[in-house]
């Protein structure tokens, strides 16, 4: 009986598999109704303000509007690429981005790795709940301790004086220590948060290899690795391409609530400078070529990484 049954030809199989947009419709719609707020929402928000980019190319005034205001060209990015801070803005942006990418996000891996290696449940939790505390409390709160503690007689400093004999000043008003303070207070702030897609990547790692590996030999280090990093590769690389796309979007409301003009030399990056011309000086045009210069390199970068890390790893994105 079962060898006489004909097989279906592989010309029926492909056109059945084949289905219009409106048996897709009947198929799915429920689908497609749910995902309707979802398609609104990013219209709405992300797709409908892209119009004002044309802000970026005019002398914009507000009494104007978009269709009133004068068309300058590439002016205000010539302005901004000849001005007499380019260089410094972008070495700031670049270097406390760098410092983050290269000290910050290491240590989150490290971190997530060392919480696995401890197998008291209670303590694990305890320690993963004080380290994810900091992230949740108030950006002004976090900024508010950094100053009292970096003034002239805070705890900071007084630490820094008596044990290693520096002059006793403001730290935040002293321009070579804002990068060091920047990182630090981020890592502090930080590291918890940052390590919970590493541990939870880290849960999917196979522990049969783990078994066979203590089995042969393998002590905790050499099954760290040799097994869970590799392991947590992919996930690794996603944060890491994610991050180089955002090498220049360094954010602006904890320097904005940190830095003064005495340390601007080292703490003022694109997101500030934006601030500042935008909402203080009212020069709308400039501060939105400057934020489109800034997306676009973005963007650029995210590319770039990802096809660095496909070509390199065989791992990416997309």
């Amino acid at each position: 009986m079962g060898a006489n049954k004909k097989e279906p030809k592989p010309e029926a199989i492909s056109l059945a598999g084949k289905r219009t947009w409106k048996q897709d419709w009947h198929m799915n719609k429920w689908l497609y109704i749910l995902a309707i707020p979802v398609f609104l929402y990013f219209f709405i928000f992300s797709y409908l303000p892209m119009f004002g980019l044309a802000i970026a190319f005019q002398d914009y005034k507000p009494q104007l509007g978009i269709f009133g205001s004068s068309w300058v060209g590439f002016q205000h990015f010539i302005d901004f690429f000849t001005g007499p801070n380019f260089l410094t803005i972008l070495r700031n942006t670049l270097v406390i981005s760098l410092l983050g990418l290269g000290v910050g996000f290491p240590l989150s891996i490290i971190y997530a790795l060392m919480l696995n290696e401890l197998h008291c449940k209670w303590f694990k939790k305890g320690v993963q709940t004080i380290h994810y505390l900091p992230y949740f409390v108030s950006m002004v709160v976090i900024c508010g301790l950094i100053i009292e503690f970096c003034a002239t007689n805070g705890l900071i400093t007084n630490l820094l004086v008596n044990v290693f004999h520096m002059k006793r000043e403001n730290l935040l008003q002293n321009p070579k220590y804002f990068w060091a303070i920047n990182l630090v207070s981020d890592i502090w702030q930080g590291l918890g948060y940052g390590a919970i897609f590493f541990i939870s990547a880290i849960t999917a790692v196979s522990q049969e290899l783990h078994e066979a590996a203590a089995i042969d030999g393998a002590g905790r280090l050499k099954r760290a690795w040799h097994i869970t990093l590799p392991g947590i590769m992919p996930a690794i690389v996603t944060m890491l391409v994610l991050k180089c796309g955002m090498i220049l979007q360094v954010g602006s409301d904890k320097i904005l609530l940190l830095y003064n003009a005495s340390i601007y030399e080292t703490a003022d990056v694109i997101a500030t400078h934006v601030q500042r011309m935008g909402i203080e000086k009212m020069q709308y045009g400039y501060s939105a070529a400057v934020g489109l210069f800034n997306s676009v390199v973005g963007t650029i970068l995210l590319i770039l990484s990802n096809w660095a890390s496909k070509k390199l790893t065989d791992n990416s994105i997309v």
